[in-house]
């Protein structure tokens, strides 16, 4: 068969799975970071099953005459990913037992079992079982009266073997309730932990008084989590997304996991029961759900484990006036490293100022403790025009942000949904402010969500500038999201789905006749996932043209990167860090004038065609040159950057000499920066608490 010009899909995305997955390997990280990035694999891991795998098992039975973008049918794929992440999972669970168990051991932090325990703390948790534990379990038994209970997706189980007087062998299901922690610490030990699911099998036999006790062993089922909403029938968005969020949990199952202690004929009980094959179960040698143990992360106060503290620099005044500075000339922000406080600034400013008439944002993900909403809510208050493009279709955000929406309806915000078919992922915001000379509006676009938390957590652009052409450009964007969406080409912004695809494309062809003509060429980008076929087709062509071409593509990629006769002249690299590596940066050197972009898509089909997307060109020549200085410093990184072969796979850089972590670099220099324009640290207080989904990637 020949070889197919793109990388598949779900493969590539497992190999970035497996470049976090070392992560956890790499003693140079600290020992608590190592169990930290192991509890990212298994969170990400799962959602790839709930949407991915899920997905395309949804096609085999459908007999679906789809192929992949490397030609794979849908069950070529399935067999594909099945034997992946079993070496994924193997690998994982390896890296628990030999490396990262060990490694915390040695620091004094332990996970033990109920048989390391002396008297006075088994006894503390048999008393914490009876009181706590135990009123809140409901053995269920199977039998014909009792059919096999609908258990929620990834919730933790116990399939328990017993024999009654009435039948020989029977089975039941404890399923452990979500309200009680996954991790107790043992009383007086300091960070010694043990394991709920162990406690609760150590005392299953109280659930089933008269009975043997024959066996009993954790296990865990994932469900197909991808919601089905039909919205040209849907009379009310929201109520009909409510629905299909009550459904989640019960999807069909698509993946099993269980202890390696559990028993063949208590497998295939459970497979049947699940309507699943030999090939969807996953044997662990460890905990079931890794991600529960990111707790741990948190409840230990062990700064010498983790990664050093840092807090973002201020590079501008905390509660200077946004709009003065703005009118000065455009700002350019770096997150994490430069705090997140200006773009709260610029909407809670706009709500409380008598001057500002309208506030326009889109919000895709929006933290618990958002300080957008309530600054919406206040400016509604006071008869200003407010708008929020909220996306309800925010994959695992979908409560959250009904949640809000329905809170800012009451408070008298003007929420909409977006186009009909397509998802918001454009972020925008828009102020329109009556200043001393005209109306002027002032606009924040940028690579990342409103969201202060992850802000802290992943690398994003932002640009805040009152610049006409943009201001109008971001006017129409948002008439297009409120209004009738009738599509025109703006002044600046390239957006999607209706100028983001063609005019990245004829950007590159633009690279590809300077580099015949002998003109200065070259191509620079940084995104998430590179995957659209005519972007790939078009930077293959520019390659063999001689265009040279560097890609920091974080996650999945299906270029193949120095394929002879093809991608010579590509190069491809993934830095996977402590932050998780967020913005979208296009650069093209326009026969040495160069043009420089940021925005909120990759190059990836959706983007381009399925969602309403923005990108922005960076135009002043110093904040271009910072863009530029960002792209390459990423491309100098020796510590956390892994390099591309044309068959998919990734390696480490040669660190040589001097190692050089670009992640750190920019810690550093945003600091200097901050002291040099304002003196002192430049550092807001404070650093972000780490929570159970705060890496989901």
């Amino acid at each position: 068969m020949n070889l197919s010009p793109y990388i598949n899909r779900e493969l590539s995305w497992l190999e970035f799975n497996q470049r976090v997955l070392e992560e956890a390997w790499d003693s140079r990280n600290p020992a608590l970071e190592n169990l930290k990035f192991l509890a990212i694999v298994a969170s990400n891991l799962d959602e790839f099953f709930e949407v991915r795998v899920a997905g395309l098992k949804q096609q085999v039975e459908a007999e679906a005459n789809v192929v992949s973008i490397d030609g794979r049918s849908p069950a070529e794929q399935v067999a594909a990913l099945g034997e992946r992440c079993r070496r994924m999972v193997e690998d994982k669970y390896r890296c628990w037992r030999e490396h990262v168990l060990p490694r915390l051991r040695e620091c004094g932090v332990h996970f033990l079992e109920f048989s390391d325990l002396d008297g006075g703390a088994l006894s503390h948790f048999q008393d914490y079982y009876d009181n706590e534990v135990h009123p809140v379990l409901t053995p269920l038994a199977i039998d014909p009266s009792h059919p096999f209970p609908k258990l929620l997706n990834k919730s933790l189980n116990v399939v328990v073997e017993l024999e009654t007087p009435e039948f020989p062998v029977r089975f039941a299901i404890v399923q452990a309730p979500r309200v009680l922690p996954r991790l107790l610490r043992v009383p007086d030990r300091g960070d010694q932990f043990v394991f709920l699911g162990d406690l609760i099998k150590r005392n299953v036999g109280k659930l089933f008084p008269g009975c043997i006790i024959r066996g009993a062993h954790l296990f865990r089922v994932t469900r197909n989590s991808n919601l089905y909403l039909d919205e040209e029938e849907a009379e009310n968005l929201l109520s009909a997304m409510e629905v299909e969020l009550r459904n989640r949990n019960r999807g069909k199952a698509v993946r099993l996991e269980v202890q390696a202690d559990c028993p063949d004929h208590v497998e295939e009980k459970l497979l049947r029961s699940f309507d699943l094959s030999e090939s969807d179960i996953y044997r662990v040698d460890g905990p079931v759900n890794f991600r529960r143990l990111m707790p741990v992360y948190g409840e230990i106060d062990r700064p010498d484990l983790k990664f050093a503290p840092y807090q973002p620099a201020m590079t501008i005044p905390p509660r200077a006036d946004i709009f003065a500075r703005m009118r000065r000339g455009d700002m350019l922000l770096h997150h994490p490293y430069e705090s997140f406080h200006p773009v709260e600034d610029f909407i809670e400013q706009a709500a409380d100022d008598p001057r500002v008439l309208a506030i326009k944002q889109t919000l895709y993900r929006t933290s618990g403790d958002s300080p957008f909403i309530p600054a919406m809510i206040r400016a509604a208050h006071q008869g200003k025009q407010v708008v929020a493009v909220i996306e309800i279709k925010a994959r695992f955000d979908e409560e959250a942000n009904i949640k809000w929406a329905r809170l800012l309806e009451e408070a008298g915000v003007h929420v909409v949904y977006g186009v009909v078919g397509l998802k918001t992922h454009c972020k925008a915001a828009l102020v329109v402010r009556r200043d001393a000379d005209r109306i002027r509006r002032y606009v924040h676009l940028g690579t990342g969500n409103y969201h202060p938390f992850t802000a802290r957590l992943y690398t994003d652009m932002g640009l805040l500038t009152c610049r006409e052409d943009i201001g109008l450009d971001v006017a129409e964007l948002f008439n297009m999201l409120t209004g009738v969406p009738r599509y025109q080409r703006m002044n600046k912004l390239l957006v999607s789905p209706v100028s983001f695809h063609s005019g990245m494309i004829e950007m590159i062809r633009v690279e590809t006749d300077n580099a015949r003509e002998g003109r200065p060429s070259g191509i620079f980008a940084k995104m998430n996932s590179l995957l659209e076929p005519k972007i790939i087709d078009a930077l293959y062509e520019a390659s063999q043209a001689g265009v040279p071409i560097r890609l920091l593509v974080r996650g999945i990629c299906a270029v193949r990167a120095g394929w002879e006769g093809h991608g010579e002249n590509i190069e491809v690299r993934s830095v996977v860090g402590r932050f998780l590596e967020h913005s979208r940066i296009f650069r093209f050197e326009n026969g040495g004038d160069p043009r420089v972009f940021i925005g909120s898509a990759d190059w990836m089909s959706r983007n381009c065609f399925g969602r309403i997307e923005s990108c922005v060109p960076v135009e002043t020549e110093e904040l271009r040159k910072r863009v530029e200085d960002v792209l390459e410093t990423c491309w100098r990184d020796t510590v956390k950057s892994r390099v591309q072969d044309w068959q998919g796979t990734y390696r480490r850089l040669p660190e040589g000499e001097e190692p050089f972590d670009s992640q750190d670099y920019f810690i550093s220099e945003a600091g200097q920066r901050a002291r040099e324009l304002f003196g002192g640290t430049g550092a807001e207080d404070g650093a972000p608490e780490l929570k159970e989904d705060s890496f989901k990637v």
